[in-house]
Formats: structure tokens, sequence, C-alpha cells
């Protein structure tokens, strides 16, 4: 087992202020954690085969953002327009209705019109002009009011 892997998994608890970290890659399983307060070190528990492979790169820990996602309702292209020469349907700090478009999503040639479906206040749209979109794919943070 590479030591470097398990100090920076460690850093990793330390930096998140979690106080249990569970790992597995393939046949190599990790499991790491600690007292929330003062208490003694981490314990290490782990079970590796005799080839170990290197564990990705672990994503930084993230608080989850305010508001409600809205979700693609289709697979399609997102359109924030509804041509290139007018404004965008919604911005950022934008109050939305239930029934207000957010945006259009082109299938097979059929332009449909998504509505908010619920109030609130757009805090983020997270996807660009003419971007590919999947079934369920976050499209904005909503507010709710």
């Amino acid at each position: 087992m590479d030591l470097k892997i398990v100090k920076d998994l460690l850093a990793l608890m330390q930096e998140g202020e979690l106080t249990e970290l569970h790992v597995v890659q393939g046949e190599t399983e990790i499991r790491l954690s600690r007292q929330p307060e003062v208490g003694p070190a981490p314990v290490v528990y782990a079970a590796a085969p005799n080839a170990v492979a290197p564990l990705a790169p672990a994503a930084p820990i993230t608080k989850e953002p305010q508001g409600e996602l809205f979700r693609s309702p289709m697979v399609g292209t997102y359109y924030s327009k509804p041509d290139p020469d007018s404004p965008s349907y919604v911005a950022v700090g934008d109050s939305v209705g239930g029934e207000t478009v957010l945006c259009i999503i082109e299938a097979m040639k059929v332009f449909n019109e998504i509505q908010a479906e619920f109030s609130g206040t757009i805090l983020a749209i997270l996807v660009k002009d003419g971007e590919a979109v999947e079934y369920d794919q976050p499209l904005f943070r909503i507010q709710t009011s």
C-alpha cells in the first residue's frame, strides 16, 4: 500500500472535517475513521490484493449550494433565447413564476419551450447556450419562494 495515498486521504478528511471515509477501487478497500472532536489519531483499515492500483485523486469536498435544481425534462439542445438577436429568457437574479419560460430545448427539429413549474429566483444557469443536454441534467438552480 502506498503511504502517500493514505496521507492524502487523511489530509482530505482533515480539510473536509470528515469523521469517516470509505474508498473502494477494484479489490482495494480503505476505511478511515476518527473521533469528531479531540481524540486519537485516525484508524486505518486496508484490505489490498497483491498488486495495488493507485487511487484517483479525490475531488474537493464542497458544501451543496442553496436552492432547488431545475432539471431537463428531455434530451436535446439547450437554447437560452428564442433567436440569436433576442435577449435570454432568464438571467441570474430574475424572479420566475410557475409558467415562466426558462429556455428552449430542441429535440428532433422541434423547439420545446421549457417552463419553470415553480416560483423563485434564478441563482445559477448551469448550461451554456447551444449545449447538448441529457434527460434529468440540472439546467438551473432556483431559490424557491
